[in-house]
């Protein structure tokens, strides 16, 4: 059993005035709270164990502010943390007044509390007598007044069938839970104290929303029972309202199967065990046939509860009431005749479907269904129910899945291609609203292959997520069988496989290009927006918040702001003479040198002076960097501090990844490149390593002034760019305006080959402006074409040569039979059938006395001997 007890940790001690004696008491108590039972065997004390598990039940802790247990004492008497005799019985005496407070009168925790109360008080009372503890101390304390229970009203019991099916359709994890902790089935709190509570905090829930539009609501789908399923439910209602001679609801101790852990005994001893919440589960998958059919899985759990326990006990005394009782009602239910079972507004159940346009449509069928806000994106949704209405007019109740366009999500999120997402919308559409089939595939399967037999012109999406409208979060969905209806969560489809798992990429949501280029991670939630009343969003949005923890690609961790680095010392600035015109052509031995992969030791760029002269490597005389250190100069690199936006996909156009080449400032120094182990202090090499930019949180920028900012490259939003290389020898941008500029050896090595290119294209004799043959790729689909215009000419061909043939046919019986040549070539076409047929006769004679032939010379050995006349033809 899971809890939330915690061992702790043993703190400093107060000064204890427990006898020796007293703690031996102590210890005979908690022994005897633990060993206690009732006169049929039932342990009250199990219940109290353990402290209640907080994600089983979180609002208990918001009522009970002191949780106590056994184990709770026990822990304290152990590390002797008990001050006086008095703090003991105080944690005793919260144990019954706490499950009090909680818990109904009627309720089996109740009950317990109070015997474990006088067991409790018979204890200190008998301590008292023998003079271990003052008779005061004796004394449970008064706690407090035990809150009044609110009023039960009977709907509650009565539509609890309806409560279990929400809670299995979300049994995986209710989308609007906060800390995604999964929904445990439960009573909920039954006490005042505990419902007032609760219903403080919806009210308070139901504020915050504030948005209370209707097309957002989570709905359910109708109830339409066929006069069987409304016996059954009915026979179930009826068996809940008896309460044994202890106030306790009877039928609550058949509504689960004991634990296979703690009762193995029972399996070994009951063959076919059986519960309410399996005859529940069976009812309302479509299981049983008949009310007798229902009846027989009663009376087998009722017979269960007999034959285990004792005639005597409470147990067996309720299942024999319970089961006279079960037996009346289904009698009297199926005396009833079928109109009275009929459902509001005049539902009459079609549960084999409905017939439309020639096609069945029937409850777990993925359908379209015509989108009033879009005709070209039909709603995507699974039929749940099927009804005709009081005038003849046929109805289906759909769950609707949501394009990813139809959300509201953060901007980073992907998805599949032909991704759905599962809402908790149902609605109601008329039969002429669906418009064709269509499948849905969980994630798991999609990748694996197709639905067998699936008409291959059919959309086939995958599904991965629920989608909360209320919060726009969307969250994995752990067990696909709880997305579907009841009546088909047992059974499964066939598929054609793929010859191997299909990798399929996920990409970058449809409504990029919504983000507002201001958008902040602080900016509220943006809305959809709606259209048509019963359709989904005309089109959702995207917003900068929080990624969800589920959310593909992973975030990110967020970057602290980076150090700043320290101001470079004094260094020496050479005269470089001025160019009149930058030259991007270099000496021979530069481009021999730019033409080379291998190393190549190279000066790093020189600091500008204040003039501003560019770093041109086609001067003649190479400069070493000037330092007052003796040590290389090192820099921190921000790469590891600062989150990476800009690799592979981009979301704004100027930053990107052709920053690979910075635009420097010559009004402002460079900073050096860092040490590297291996290289010569005072130069870099010139291997080529990728080149990655990086941009701090809107936060952390915000933290560097503004006139350092301007110091450095930043892109359109005013984010400082961070490199993990420091640039190379790069020239000005050769474009007014560009942000971008190339290294003068790419310039120089792009000017060689066009050069080379001309002089080749002027030996060969051909024009400067002659383009190259087209690529492979390009010339193998011209291939194609020129396969496929054979082909068509190779059939035109075989067509005129059929018709020419005709033609010549014709002409023969125009010769030979005149004007009633037609009646001659029927004649003639009579006759070849004819002559067609017997020569079939004859080949298949033939073939069957060749056969004949065969068989006699074949020696029958089936007999118990050989004879003569089995090979003799004499005999």
């Amino acid at each position: 059993m899971e809890t939330t007890e915690a061992n702790g940790t043993e703190g400093p001690q107060e000064q204890s005035s427990i006898s020796d004696e007293q703690w031996k008491a102590i210890k005979r108590v908690i022994d005897n709270l633990y060993s206690y039972r009732q006169s049929d065997g039932h342990d009250p004390s199990k219940v109290f164990h353990r402290k209640v598990n907080k994600r089983s039940l979180p609002d208990y802790y918001e009522v009970i502010k002191e949780p106590v247990a056994l184990s709770t004492l026990k822990f304290k008497h152990q590390n002797r943390q008990y001050s006086s005799f008095a703090d003991f019985v105080r944690d005793c005496a919260l144990i019954p007044h706490n499950a009090q407070t909680y818990n109904r009168p009627e309720a089996g925790a109740y009950q317990d509390a109070l015997v474990i109360k006088g067991v409790m008080e018979t204890e200190f009372q008998q301590l008292a007598e023998d003079g271990v503890i003052p008779k005061d101390d004796a004394i449970l304390p008064d706690l407090g007044e035990i809150p009044p229970a609110s009023p039960r009203p009977v709907e509650e019991d009565e539509d609890e069938e309806d409560e279990d099916d929400e809670d299995e359709e979300d049994e995986e994890g209710d989308d609007s839970d906060e800390d995604g902790a999964k929904r445990k089935r439960r009573r909920g709190p039954r006490s005042l104290a505990a419902i007032t509570k609760r219903d403080a905090t919806l009210k308070d829930d139901s504020q915050k929303g504030g948005d209370s539009d209707p097309r957002k609501r989570r709905g359910r789908p109708p109830r339409v029972d066929t006069p069987m399923e409304a016996r059954i439910k009915a026979v179930l209602k009826g068996i809940r309202k008896h309460k044994n001679e202890m106030g306790q609801i009877m039928i609550h101790q058949f509504e689960k199967l004991p634990d296979k852990t703690t009762m193995p005994e029972y399996y070994q001893e009951i063959k076919e065990p059986i519960a309410i919440e399996i005859i529940k589960r069976k009812q309302k998958r479509k299981k049983y046939q008949s009310v007798d059919h229902f009846m027989r899985d009663v009376n087998t759990m009722f017979n269960n509860a007999k034959s285990y326990n004792q005639d005597e006990s409470q147990i067996y005394k309720d299942a024999v009431l319970l089961q006279n009782e079960a037996q009346k009602l289904a009698e009297s239910e199926k005396s009833k005749p079928d109109d009275e079972y009929v459902m509001e507004e005049g539902r009459l159940p079609l549960p084999n479907g409905i017939l439309h346009n020639g096609e069945l449509w029937k409850v777990g069928d993925w359908v379209h269904i015509q989108n009033p806000n879009d005709v070209t994106k039909p709603i995507v949704a699974q039929i749940y129910r099927t009804w005709q209405d009081s005038e003849s007019q046929k109805w289906v109740n759909t769950c609707w899945y949501y394009r990813p366009e139809q959300t509201v999500h953060q901007y980073e999120k992907h998805f599949y291609p032909n991704e759905v997402v599962k809402t908790g919308q149902y609605r109601d559409h008329h039969i002429d609203e669906v418009i064709d089939r269509c499948f849905v595939m969980f994630c798991t399967r999609y990748s694996r292959g197709r639905p067998r037999g699936f008409p291959k012109d059919k959309e086939v999406y995958v599904c991965d997520s629920r989608y909360n409208e209320e919060k726009h979060k969307m969250n994995k969905i752990k067990t696909w069988a709880s997305c579907l209806p009841d009546e088909v969560r047992d059974k499964d489809y066939e598929m054609d496989l793929f010859d191997g798992p299909k990798k399929t990429k996920k990409v970058p949501t449809p409504l990029l290009h919504m983000l507002k280029e201001d958008a902040k991670e602080t900016d509220e939630i943006p809305k959809p927006q709606w259209g048509a009343e019963n359709a989904p969003p005309i089109v959702g949005a995207v917003h900068k918040g929080a990624r969800d923890e589920n959310q593909s690609p992973p975030p990110e961790p967020t970057p602290s702001p980076p150090p700043q680095p320290p101001a470079p010392p004094p260094r020496q600035t050479p005269t470089i003479p001025k160019y009149e015109t930058p030259n991007f052509r270099r000496s021979s031995e530069m481009d021999s040198r730019m033409a080379n992969n291998h190393d190549i030791t190279a000066t790093p760029p020189l600091s500008y002076s204040n003039q501003g002269h560019p770093n041109n490597p086609a001067q003649g005389t190479q400069y070493k960097q000037q330092s007052a250190s003796p040590a290389p100069l090192q820099y921190n690199q921000y790469g590891s501090h600062a989150t990476s936006n800009y690799p592979q996909t981009q979301h704004h156009g100027s930053a990107s990844s052709s920053y690979h080449a910075t635009q420097i400032d010559p009004r402002y120094p460079q900073i050096p490149a860092p040490y590297r182990a291996g290289a010569v202090p005072g130069t870099t090499t010139n291997s080529v390593r990728p080149h990655e930019i990086f941009r701090l949180s809107e936060q952390a920028n915000a933290q560097i002034p503004e006139e350092v900012r301007k110091r450095y490259q930043q892109d359109e939003h005013g984010n400082v760019l961070f490199f993990t290389a420091p640039p190379v020898d790069v020239l000005q941008p050769t474009k007014e305006g560009s942000a971008v500029a190339h290294t003068a050896r790419y310039l120089a090595e792009k000017l060689r080959r066009k050069m080379a290119l001309k002089e080749k294209r002027k030996a060969e004799g051909l024009p400067e402006d002659y383009e190259e043959p087209k690529p492979k790729k390009v010339k193998a689909e011209a291939d194609e074409n020129v396969e496929d215009k054979v082909k068509n000419m190779r059939e035109k061909a075989l067509r005129m040569l059929i018709d020419e043939m005709q033609e010549g046919t014709d002409a023969i019986y125009k010769d030979l039979y005149g004007g009633n040549w037609k009646e001659g070539a029927e004649f003639e076409a009579a006759r070849r059938i004819e002559r067609q047929e017997e020569a079939r006769k004859k080949k298949a004679a033939l073939a069957e006395s060749a056969r004949k032939r065969k068989e006699n010379k074949t020696i029958s050995l089936t007999g118990t001997g050989v004879y003569l006349d089995d090979f003799d033809p004499r005999y």
